[in-house]
């Protein structure tokens, strides 16, 4: 099964969300192996894993992309520049690495291929590589189907994929959106989450477009035409929520706007979602707080972070055991749906 962690706007908590999860889903499933795509060019997640602003992941992250060839996701990319349209040859394993060679917090079934500023660069070639006009060639679905290229490559060495998207839908993220099965999108409790939330159904599905102009050019509309299936929506977590947001509360009608919004579309376009019923479908995760702040400034998934006085630099944090229970078991409970 293959995931991607995406909401077209960014602030939503979905890097360090999808940090925690993947850790933890791997700990839960020791016996299957994890690969993790980074497709954001800021690379958040690859310097997670690496080891945090603590941990010099910034700094391991450098010397993967140093490599030759670059071992990251734009090194592959770099790759496919000079074949757009026809697959080279190439080994996906030159571009994967093992973080838990850099990060001993990190579990061992974890593989990586790192993110890559070289992405923004790359992206003005790749858009034009896409809308050349090349009789009998659908040039934007060769080029949309790089990563998946690479995917087919690896496919009986790994059990289950995990790719972290660019808030963004440039041609980059709907690379990576068009190889995955499911959307894990998460949501803050605020207006624009919500409004972000609605246009990443229309940019991934096609509804609501604003003139019938722009169906023909939908990401949707192209996959059909190829026959490549859509990624169904798996999951909205609703992230940051606090255990003393009650009911009345500005945020918790955001929130239930956005529950009802998901349910109206359960009911027209069930094909959509891979949950047939609103309560299986969403899952609340609370603000993580100050262990949030410890676990990613070292790089270190919640259950294996300590509780106590913890050093950040020149500053001592806190780690409360009660909190770090609550917010691992929040964890867990979007692992659970995986």
């Amino acid at each position: 099964m293959k995931y991607a962690f995406w909401n077209n706007k960014g602030g939503t908590g979905k890097t360090s969300l999808a940090f925690q999860a993947i850790a933890r889903y791997a700990e839960r499933h020791p016996e299957e192996r994890v690969l993790v795509v980074d497709a954001c060019p800021q690379a958040n997640l690859s310097e997670l894993l690496l080891g945090g602003m603590t941990n010099q992941g910034g700094a391991k992250l450098l010397q993967q992309q140093g490599k030759v060839p670059r071992c990251s996701l734009g090194g592959y990319f770099q790759t496919r520049l000079p074949s757009p349209y026809s697959v080279p040859a190439f080994s996906s394993y030159d571009y994967i690495m093992q973080p838990a060679t850099q990060n001993a917090w990190i579990p061992n079934n974890i593989s990586l291929v790192c993110g890559d500023p070289l992405l923004e660069l790359q992206s003005n070639a790749i858009n034009t590589l896409s809308n050349t006009q090349i009789p009998g060639t659908d040039t934007w679905i060769a080029v949309v189907e790089w990563l998946k290229n690479f995917l087919d490559q690896v496919a009986s060495d790994f059990n289950t994929v995990f790719i972290d998207c660019n808030p963004s839908f440039s041609l980059y993220t709907q690379i990576a959106l068009a190889s995955v099965d499911r959307l894990i999108i998460p949501v803050m409790a605020d207006d624009s989450s919500r409004r972000a939330l609605q246009n990443a159904i229309s940019l991934v599905y096609g509804l609501s477009l604003p003139s019938p102009i722009y169906a023909t050019y939908a990401f949707s509309a192209k996959l059909a035409a190829a026959s490549r299936p859509l990624p169904t929506v798996h999951l909205i977590a609703k992230n940051r929520i606090t255990q003393y947001m009650g009911p009345a509360s500005a945020y918790a009608a955001v929130l239930t706007a956005i529950q009802q919004d998901i349910t109206k579309l359960l009911r027209t376009n069930t094909n959509l979602f891979s949950f047939s019923t609103i309560e299986n479908g969403m899952v609340d995760i609370r603000d993580f707080q100050s262990t949030g702040v410890v676990a990613f400034a070292k790089g270190v998934p919640f259950s294996r972070l300590l509780a106590g006085k913890q050093s950040i630099g020149t500053h001592r944090v806190q780690v409360n055991e009660v909190q770090r229970n609550e917010s691992l078991g929040a964890i867990d409970l979007l692992v659970a749906r995986l």
